[in-house]
C-alpha cells in the first residue's frame, strides 16, 4: 500500500492509501484512521461504506468520526465506493457505474470484470488491513445510503465476519425502489429473484445470526419516501424477530450534517459489539 496522504488527528493518524486490487483489477484508494495505541497492541476495525457519488474522502472530512474512534480505540477504514479508472465500465448517470458499486459482485457485462465490491470489502480489504496495520480480526461495519445497504447486506450475508452493524439512511429494500431496481438490473440481470440475495429486507428471514441493528433515519430526508422506506425493513424485522433499533431523527436530511450529529452513538454501538 502506498500512503498518499497523512494527518495527525485526535492523537492518532488519518491517512489515505492507494493499492492495486487484484479483485477489482484497478487501483483503489482507502482511508484509514489509526488511534493512539500501545506498541504491539492490536485494535478492532470498523469499516465505513459510503453512498452514491462518494469517495474515501467524504466520511473522513465530514463525519467527525476520528474523535470517537480515538476514544474507543477503534481503527476506522473507509474505502472508495467502486472500482475506478481507465478501462473500468461507467455510466453517465450518478447512480450507476463508477461511484455506485452497490457493494455486490456484478454478474453482467460490462460490469462483471471490475465490479466485485462484495469480494473486495469482505475478503481482500480485511486481509490487507490486518496484514498492514495494528489491526485485530475483530471487525464491524456501518454505512450511509448505498453504503448502509452494503453494511446491512454484507453483515447478513456473511455471518461471523462482523461483530456489529449499523446504518444511516440505508437503502433497505433495493428490490422495491428505483435506485436498487436500476443498479440490480444492470449488475445482476433481469432475474428479480436473484436480486433478493442482496436485499437487506429479504435477507432478514434467513439470517443465521441476529446481530442487533442500529439505524438512524432523518425524517426530513428527500429520499425517505421514494428510495429508503425504512418502514418495510422495520416491519420485516419485527415479523422475524430480528433485533432492530430504528431511530427517526426529527428535522434531519440525507447529508453529512446528519451523520456527524449521531456518529458518536454509532461508534459507541460498534465499540460495545467489538469488545463483547
Amino acid at each position: 500500500m502506498d500512503r498518499i496522504e497523512q494527518h495527525a488527528s485526535f492523537g492518532g493518524t488519518q491517512s489515505v492509501y492507494q493499492h492495486a486490487s487484484q479483485v477489482l483489477g484497478c487501483d483503489m484508494k482507502v482511508a484509514v484512521f489509526v488511534p493512539a495505541h500501545e506498541e504491539g497492541e492490536h485494535l478492532p476495525v470498523l469499516y465505513w461504506l459510503s453512498g452514491l457519488t462518494c469517495t474515501e474522502q467524504n466520511f473522513i472530512t465530514k463525519a467527525g468520526a476520528q474523535r470517537y474512534a480515538a476514544e474507543h480505540g477503534v481503527i476506522l477504514v473507509a474505502p472508495d465506493t467502486s472500482p475506478r479508472g481507465e478501462g473500468v465500465a461507467d455510466d453517465e448517470a450518478y447512480d450507476l457505474g463508477q461511484g455506485a458499486g452497490f457493494y455486490l459482485n456484478a454478474t453482467q457485462e460490462p460490469w462483471a470484470k471490475h465490479f466485485r465490491m462484495e469480494d473486495y470489502i469482505t475478503k481482500e480489504l480485511p486481509a490487507l488491513i490486518e496484514a498492514t496495520f495494528p489491526a485485530s480480526d475483530k471487525r464491524s461495519i456501518m454505512g450511509h445510503s448505498m453504503g448502509g445497504h452494503g453494511a446491512l447486506t454484507l453483515a447478513l450475508r456473511h455471518p461471523g465476519l462482523y461483530l456489529a452493524v449499523s446504518a444511516f439512511s440505508p437503502i433497505v429494500a433495493p428490490t422495491q425502489v428505483p435506485w436498487g431496481e436500476k443498479a440490480f438490473s444492470a449488475y445482476l440481470g433481469d432475474d428479480r429473484e436473484a436480486w433478493k440475495a442482496h436485499d437487506a429486507t429479504a435477507l432478514l428471514a434467513s439470517a443465521k445470526e441476529r446481530l442487533p441493528i442500529l439505524i438512524d433515519q432523518g425524517d426530513a430526508d428527500d429520499f425517505l419516501a421514494g428510495q429508503l422506506k425504512p418502514e418495510i425493513f422495520e416491519a420485516e424485522a419485527k415479523r422475524v424477530g430480528h433485533p432492530l433499533t430504528l431511530r427517526m431523527q426529527g428535522g434531519h436530511d440525507h447529508s453529512y450534517y446528519f451523520i456527524a450529529s449521531f456518529i458518536g452513538d454509532h461508534i459507541a454501538h460498534h465499540a460495545k459489539g467489538l469488545q463483547a
